[in-house]
């Protein structure tokens, strides 16, 4: 990692002894800290693993001690899932504490007490299921454990959202390392005071990870370079004995739940025959061999604690027993002995998980790779009942035939899921949703805080669709257009114009990107307006990443004209992030409405309304890439450049009040979507045009150029003339721009399009738009947009004729 990444751990002597360095294989965090003493990645002695979270509880205790009118016997500990429910537990047990850790596991019948967000981790949704409520409802100090702070943003979503609904006055943050820089270290000051409440830090060491600039492009490189991973060598399957563990009836298998002293106390009783019952599985193999008991996923504590029982009682097991866990991270494996993760096995998920079945499984350090002195002659996997699956035996690439190929023994023990039958609190928050499952973008680039409406029948034709809304039967966004589908000569000239255009993209992303930065900080977070705004906030997204190494979190969010923007996804993001750090962003402006819109609905909400896009030909934002009407190629297409997602829905009888507004995923246009394309294309012109959007921010800036980010509303003051001009009683069915105009052609009943003379090849998609649907285009000067896109103003069906071709003629 240092010589061909170049990346460095820096900080305290103990840091090296805690942590190695591996990659990643996620463009979005190239570098993975691979603890030794977390039992996760590297097989590790169990007394070690233990003994690592027993030391924390016992700080933790400690500092407890030392405080005045503060008791450590009303401390609850939270883990996080799934790296850290293990050593949540250990730290619990090490100060004596009730503990619940966080699952990504719903539970049939069992409410969400509450919940949070890791925004851009490969799984993101955490859930908190306590089977009693109460658990996390007390006044006493609340101990969050994590294996590592790399900017504390996750702790941050945890404190907020559940001192939202349980405040307590002491918060103790505990990790094995903690690597943030300083800003990250003043906004976890800056919550507490916020919050008004006391917060400690406990760590076993402290530090920093050093990373050049092009760290991402290395490690992709290094990806590629290193190929996929090598399969195990042909062998014969080795045994396989299952044992039935003698498991306390009622005792939990771990934390999801909740685990009480009681609990405890019943674990540590019942260990010395469990671990009778697995060493009688393991010793007829090889007596003296190594063996490493395998736990899965967040079944964490469980394998550790049973592994720790084996090491007592079989002869030599102290050097013998090790213990580790199979894991969701895909990381790089090289087989190299100054390497962390030496190999790897990829299997398919086995537990059939709600959240991303189609994601594989891994399981690092098992097989020996080229040295046979790692090679463990047992390996004994823990799961729970879920995970005894078909897929876990079944087929060549199934966890255990796998196993198989590289020890001599298997054993598998399988524990009782805890399903706990109390109640569990009231209803669940609406949740975001991500890709591949919901949109064809990737997970990490944007959450969609959207309710999916997949299986809802919500087309209707367009000349239907305009008669009901124009009548006042129907607001536009109760239903969907019906997708259109571009002809080859019309896809082409997405493709021409996105090749034309993709350098002029880039800069006016730049420039709003470094506009945002210098005047709201390093701490933003995208709100992109469903769905048009969706691709320019990953754009946004990419470029603080590729430029400053900032992971800045992305939603989608519906606003709708006249219904205002969606109230339970400004009450997702106020519980989950500063309302002063979002920002909003859509494509561009037309003549200002959905502006207006955002700025009514966010008038005292502590958001900020200031709007960003990337062109504002209607001049009424103030944070732009330009004000040039040019084509933005996302405006020329629908789903199929916006992820494959819809228009956005608002409709009584679909959306409740607590559930976000909603949408449709189109699975079957996949295979004419452009959506990645479309980014890449623009991205590849970052580093191109970094120089030229400094500057233009930078003169954005500049006290002397105030007057020229103030937004005049000469759009509107166009539109409303127009309108006049037009003998059109409503301005809404005026579009001005040249991105509205291709949403009347493509959504609505058109009547004409003006386009201002002498307009250009940007115009080009409208032009042949217009002639397919037998609209007039008409040359106009004294614009001050290429073109506007005028609605049928009196529209009936019987307006247009059988055929659906606008009217030709002026009417008063």
């Amino acid at each position: 990692m240092a010589e061909r990444a170049g990346v460095a751990l820096t900080g305290s002597e103990r840091l090296p002894e805690l942590v190695g360095l591996a990659l990643r294989e996620n463009r979005k965090r190239a570098h993975l800290l691979v603890s030794t003493v977390l039992g996760k990645h590297v097989p590790q002695r169990p007394a070690v693993v233990h003994g690592a979270g027993l030391e924390l509880g016992r700080r933790v205790r400690d500092l407890l001690a030392s405080l005045p009118e503060e008791s450590a016997d009303r401390a609850v500990v939270l883990g996080y899932a799934e790296t850290a429910t293990g050593l949540g537990h250990s730290v619990a047990d090490g100060l004596d504490a009730p503990y619940l850790h966080s699952t990504r596991r719903p539970v049939p019948g069992l409410t969400p007490v509450g919940g949070f967000e890791e925004e851009h981790s490969h799984a993101t949704s955490h859930l908190l299921l306590p089977a009693d409520p109460g658990l996390l409802a007390g006044d006493g100090p609340l101990v969050l454990v994590d294996d590592e702070f790399s900017t504390g943003t996750t702790v941050l979503n945890t404190i907020r959202e559940l001192h939202a609904n349980h405040p307590r006055e002491h918060y103790v943050v505990v990790a094995l390392v903690d690597l943030r820089g300083p800003a990250d270290r003043r906004r976890l000051a800056d919550t507490a005071a916020e919050l008004g409440v006391r917060l400690d830090l406990v760590a076993l060491a402290d530090g920093g990870v050093e990373l050049p600039a092009d760290v991402l492009d290395r490690a992709e490189r290094l990806i590629a370079e290193a190929g996929p991973a090598p399969e195990p060598p042909a062998a014969p399957a080795a045994p396989l004995v299952r044992v039935d563990l003698d498991w306390p009836t009622g005792l939990p298998d771990g934390g999801r739940h909740g685990f009480t002293r009681e609990h405890r106390a019943r674990l540590e009783a019942a260990l010395p025959g469990l671990a009778e019952q697995l060493a009688a599985a393991v010793e007829p193999g090889d007596s003296d061999g190594r063996v490493l008991v395998l736990g899965f996923e967040e079944l964490m504590y469980a394998p550790l604690r049973l592994a720790d029982a084996l090491a007592e009682r079989l002869p030599g097991g102290t050097d013998r027993v090790h213990y580790s866990t199979t894991t969701r991270s895909p990381v790089l494996a090289v087989d190299d002995p100054g390497y962390a993760i030496r190999t790897r096995l990829a299997f398919p998920a086995h537990d059939d998980p709600a959240d991303d079945s189609s994601r594989e499984r891994y399981a690092y350090n098992v097989a020996p790779g080229a040295d046979p002195a790692r090679r463990f002659g047992t390996v004994v996997l823990v799961v729970d009942d879920t995970a005894d699956t078909p897929a876990l035996h079944e087929g060549e690439r199934a966890l255990l035939g796998q196993l198989r190929r590289v020890t001599d023994r298997v054993v598998l023990a399988v524990l009782p899921s805890h399903r706990p039958s109390a109640p569990a609190g009231p209803a669940a928050p609406a949740r975001p949703l991500y890709g591949p499952e919901f949109s064809s973008y990737r997970a990490d680039e944007v959450a969609w805080l959207l309710k999916d409406l997949t299986g809802v029948d919500l087309e209707a034709p367009t000349e239907e669709r305009e008669e009901a809304v124009q009548s006042g039967g129907a607001h536009y966004a109760e239903s969907l257009p019906v997708e259109y589908q571009p002809s080859p000569e019309y896809q082409e000239l997405f493709h021409q114009a996105l090749r034309v255009s993709a350098r002029r993209i880039a800069l006016a992303v730049g420039t709003v990107a470094e506009t945002l930065l210098r005047e709201r900080g390093p701490g933003l977070v995208l709100a992109s307006l469903a769905r048009a705004g969706t691709p320019v906030g990953i754009l946004i997204r990419r470029w603080l990443a590729a430029g400053h190494g900032l992971d800045a979190p992305h939603y989608a969010v519906s606003i709708v004209r006249g219904r205002g923007i969606d109230p339970a996804a400004l009450r997702y993001l106020d519980a989950h992030h500063r309302a002063a750090d979002v920002v909003f962003v859509d494509g561009w402006t037309g003549k200002g409405a959905i502006t207006r819109e955002l700025a009514e609905a966010l008038a005292g909400t502590g958001f900020d309304p200031d709007l960003a896009v990337l062109a504002d030909p209607g001049r009424c934002v103030r944070t732009f890439g330009t004000r040039d009407d040019f084509l933005i190629p996302s405006a020329c297409l629908n789903s199929t450049v916006s992820g494959l997602v819809s228009r956005t829905v608002l409709r009584s009888d679909l959306i409740g009040p607590d559930d976000f507004h909603g949408a449709k995923h189109y699975t079957e246009l996949a295979g004419a979507d452009v959506s990645g394309a479309f980014l890449d294309t623009v991205a590849d012109h970052f580093a191109d045009v970094r120089a030229e959007a400094l500057a233009a921010a930078d003169r954005f800036l500049a006290p002397e150029h105030a007057e020229e980010r103030a937004p005049d509303w000469a759009g509107w003051a166009a539109v409303e003339r127009i309108s006049t001009e037009y003998g059109i009683d409503s301005v809404n069915l005026v579009k001005p721009g040249v991105g509205e105009t291709t949403r009347v052609m493509l959504r609505r009943v058109p009547w004409r399009v003006l386009a201002r003379r002498g307009a250009g090849a940007d115009l080009d998609h409208v032009r042949l738009l217009a002639a397919q649907r037998g609209v007039p285009v008409e040359e106009v000067d004294d614009l001050p947009y290429s073109c506007v896109g005028l609605i049928h103003p009196r529209y009936t069906r019987g307006a247009t004729g059988a055929s659906g071709t606008a009217v030709l003629t002026k009417e008063s």
